[in-house]
């Protein structure tokens, strides 16, 4: 699928006109629960067990999506975990098609590094995003991980993944700003730039239903504005072709909208949530978000059917919500597709990248 000037309007439409009547665009797979880590931001690991999807179930329920993600991000608990999740992601790029897949992860299990390699190599028309979890340097990050041997592990692993030689991968750091690193940004930055990553990406760590979290992980808005102007201001001082200065005006953004939710505690813009975007749990249950994680239905009781569910009366509801305001939050993953969606923020961005 090639997300074109048809496809991210449609979801305005979607939105406000009940036509056309769209799958998701940007769509989170969740694969398992089970994690290595047991981090100070993230209660996942505590969840009880499921009877998690088989690839075979995920295959069944990629096929009903069809070819209209863009990205296909695939989540955990820790994703590689999972002893079949080459087969998982073989069977989502066949099928769905996407033009982006994205794997975060810890960087603790075995043989990590040659399973990226195999993903990238068995899917050569996709383009593979690993972003290694860093959110702290030496034992600040085993601390906040909750593993001790943590970080020199992960950065093990990032620098076997390095060695790696498909054209399609991509590698970067990913930090979670929480109350616990949120003074820390510009040491994480400054040891993550020697690692030479293909981007350098932090969300706020937040409330949500699906890791268990409440609001007492969120650092200050103070402390948060002062991490994401130190930010804003390295990216200034990088210059880069078309596509890296359209990310870098998306990650601008969605600073500028994080702020903004924090302290109005209302939707900084319209969430497109339920429309331009969506969850799949390990188990098969269908989510707008996995912030609100509102059940919409489950794939084994609708014969993996994900338009069923999607277009179903449940779905119906929730997006109503949605729409009035009823949640806010700064859900990265959600934000992005909320800026391609929106016509001011869309036209803001070009401005960004232009000027």
């Amino acid at each position: 699928m090639i997300l074109d000037a048809v496809t991210v309007p449609g979801y305005w439409g979607m939105r406000y006109l009940g036509f056309p009547r769209l799958m998701p665009m940007n769509l989170t797979v969740g694969v398992t629960y089970r994690c290595n880590s047991k981090c100070a931001t993230c209660n996942i690991w505590k969840k009880r067990k499921v009877g998690e999807l088989s690839a075979a179930e995920f295959q069944k329920a990629f096929a009903s999506v069809g070819s209209t993600p863009y990205w296909v991000t695939f989540s955990g608990g820790e994703p590689f975990l999972r002893e079949d999740l080459e087969d998982i992601v073989a069977s989502a790029c066949t099928t769905m098609r996407p033009g982006i897949v994205n794997i975060p992860t810890n960087g603790l299990a075995e043989k990590t590094a040659e399973r990226v390699a195999k993903i990238a190599a068995d899917n050569p028309r996709t383009h593979v995003i690993v972003n290694l979890s860093l959110d702290g340097v030496g034992k600040r990050h085993d601390e906040i991980r909750g593993v001790p041997g943590a970080f020199e592990k992960a950065v093990k692993t990032y620098r076997d993944m390095q060695a790696l030689s498909p054209g399609n991968l991509e590698l970067g750091i990913h930090t979670v700003i929480s109350k616990y690193n949120v003074n820390d940004i510009p040491e994480i930055f400054e040891f993550a730039e020697t690692l030479k990553p293909g981007a350098y990406i932090t969300e706020i760590a937040e409330k949500r239903a699906e890791l268990g979290t409440g609001d007492d992980i969120t650092p200050s808005l103070e402390d948060y504005e002062k991490a994401v102007g130190f930010l804003k201001d390295r990216m200034k001082r990088k210059r880069g072709a078309r596509i890296p200065r359209l990310i870098n005006a998306l990650r601008r953004q969605y600073y500028d909208l994080t702020v903004k939710t924090l302290r109005d505690r209302r939707q900084a813009i319209p969430c497109y949530a339920g429309y331009a975007s969506a969850q799949i749990t390990p188990e098969g249950d269908v989510w707008p978000c996995c912030v609100r994680a509102d059940v919409l239905g489950n794939l084994r009781e609708a014969d993996y059917d994900f338009k069923r569910i999607w277009f179903g009366k449940k779905a119906e509801t929730v997006r109503a919500s949605i729409r009035k305001g009823e949640c806010h939050c700064p859900l990265a993953n959600a934000s992005y597709t909320n800026m391609l969606a929106n016509p001011k923020a869309l036209a803001k961005l070009c401005f960004d990248v232009l000027r």
